[in-house]
């Protein structure tokens, strides 16, 4: 993801502390994640993707499980916010994420289908 940032930091002209101030980040951070010393942790998915205009992930998976999990990271959250959010327990929702358990077809059609 580092090269992405830096690619699309470079087509803009912007220094790395202002693309820091549009993500919500220090420099530092812009600085680790262009040289692939770490990555974006996973609240600042959503930002970065804002940033880059795209999602720098490869193609949207094929299973559901795959789904859930390219969801929640587009949206920045945790397994345990969106079972919260979605009023199960973390642990179904995990073992969704697995393939081990299929959600209610509610689920499905009004979330993890509409990415």
């Amino acid at each position: 993801m580092g090269d992405h940032i830096r690619k699309k930091r470079l087509d803009l002209k912007l220094c790395q502390h202002e693309v820091a101030q549009l993500i919500g980040v220090d420099k530092t951070t812009v600085f680790n994640w262009e040289r692939n010393y770490s990555s974006p942790e996973l609240r600042y998915i959503p930002k970065v993707i804002e940033y880059l205009g795209y999602v720098p992930f490869g193609k949207e998976p094929e299973t559901l499980g795959g789904r859930i999990v390219y969801y929640r990271w587009l949206k920045g959250m945790t397994q345990k916010e969106l079972a919260r959010q979605l009023g199960v327990d973390p642990g179904t929702l995990a073992q969704w994420e697995r393939g081990e358990k299929e959600p209610r077809s509610v689920f499905t059609e009004n979330v993890f289908l509409d990415v």
